[in-house]
């Protein structure tokens, strides 16, 4: 299934986007209610609050009073992490349990506040951010929810910067204009991008780039990055290091639309772990390819992944290139004229004489 994370500062107006992908058929599981139902009255969870912090944490009613829970639990760390305790595993099975019940062929959303503040975003097919300017979601946490102002600042501060999240975004969704726009955008995405990456997941249908040289786009970086980060939390410890290699890491290089990244393992019983990890996570392998390289499901993000040995001398001359070429301009059109013609074979031998040549400086 296509896992998805949501996340956007407070006041940004997520449940519009829920809303629409609820329509939609995806799957939304909200961190926020699971974290008010697992605390319920007759739960086990409130019942081993009420243990650690007391009676006085209850309302008249028998429900927990949060205010009454915060005063008590955020005076000091070993408070907050006694809190932290008892909420974090039951809230993290009930969002086991709603992941493993959801169909194979789901677009499953986890619409989670605090997605980038718990590092947890390389864990996702695809993050998505509501962005919204702070000074609209300050207006409309004090103006529609009845927030007082200072309140709602010092909310806000606790939160990821705004520049955090949209580093973290494979998809901003703008929600500083009228609601339509937004549902608008949301039901697009959901046809140009969550579907077909869905159908290509489940199906193990690879999007294979065009190798049609475009502009220099400085996303690539970002873009590399975020793909970077989701390796390696698939790969974990097989892998020592992971990079962006190819004409996309080139700062300024007209280049096809391809990110080219390197998964370097230590041998070759680790190349085949990685091949087998990463193909169980999803990524397609080549066939046609004499080394291991994978594609992925993404139809907005082609990526050709390798997976090489620290032994293997293409390992080097792949970590070399960007450096040859962005350091003589003469090379880098060399380069370019030679992305155009799209000859991956004269391409190839192109950059492994190039890094050859530095290679042999440097010694």
């Amino acid at each position: 299934m296509l896992m998805v994370g949501l996340t956007g500062g407070i006041g940004a107006g997520k449940s519009t986007v829920t809303a629409v992908l609820a329509e939609a058929g995806a799957v939304i599981v909200d961190a926020d209610l699971i974290a008010r139902e697992v605390v319920e009255p007759g739960s086990p969870g409130l019942a081993m609050l009420v243990a650690e912090f007391g009676e006085d944490i209850l309302g008249p009613d028998g429900a927990l009073d949060r205010a009454a829970l915060a005063a008590r639990a955020f005076v000091d760390a070993d408070r907050t992490a006694a809190l932290n305790a008892i909420t974090h595993p039951l809230i993290g099975e009930r969002t086991a349990e709603l992941f493993g019940s959801a169909p194979e062929d789901a677009i499953v959303v986890h619409d989670m506040p605090l997605l980038v503040e718990g590092g947890m975003t390389p864990g996702y097919h695809l993050v998505i951010v509501v962005d919204t300017p702070a000074e609209i979601r300050l207006r409309r946490l004090v103006e529609f929810r009845g927030m007082p102002e200072d309140d709602a600042r010092a909310r806000m501060a606790r939160q990821a910067t705004d520049e955090a999240r949209r580093a973290v975004a494979d998809v901003l969704i703008d929600n500083s204009g009228d609601r339509q726009t937004v549902v608008d955008l949301t039901r697009a995405l959901v046809e140009i991008r969550l579907d077909p990456f869905e159908h290509n997941l489940r199906t193990g249908t690879p999007v294979v780039g065009d190798r049609t040289v475009v502009p220099f786009r400085p996303e690539w970086a970002g873009e590399a990055e975020r793909a970077c980060a989701r390796l390696r939390h698939v790969v974990g410890e097989i892998a020592t290091r992971i990079d962006h290699v190819g004409p996309t890491a080139v700062e300024g290089l007209d280049a096809p639309d391809v990110i080219d990244l390197q998964v370097t393992v230590r041998d070759a019983a680790a190349v085949e772990a990685a091949l087998t990890t990463l193909t169980g996570a999803g990524y397609v392998r080549d066939r046609s390819s004499e080394r291991p390289l994978l594609h992925w499901c993404d139809p907005a993000r082609p990526l050709e992944v390798s997976i090489l040995a620290e032994d293997d001398p293409e390992h080097e001359f792949s970590l070399l290139i960007a450096e040859a070429i962005g350091a003589d301009s003469a090379a880098r059109a060399e380069y370019s004229e030679i992305l155009r013609r799209a000859d991956r074979e004269e391409t190839r031998q192109w950059e492994r004489t190039l890094s050859e040549a530095l290679l042999r400086g440097r010694l």
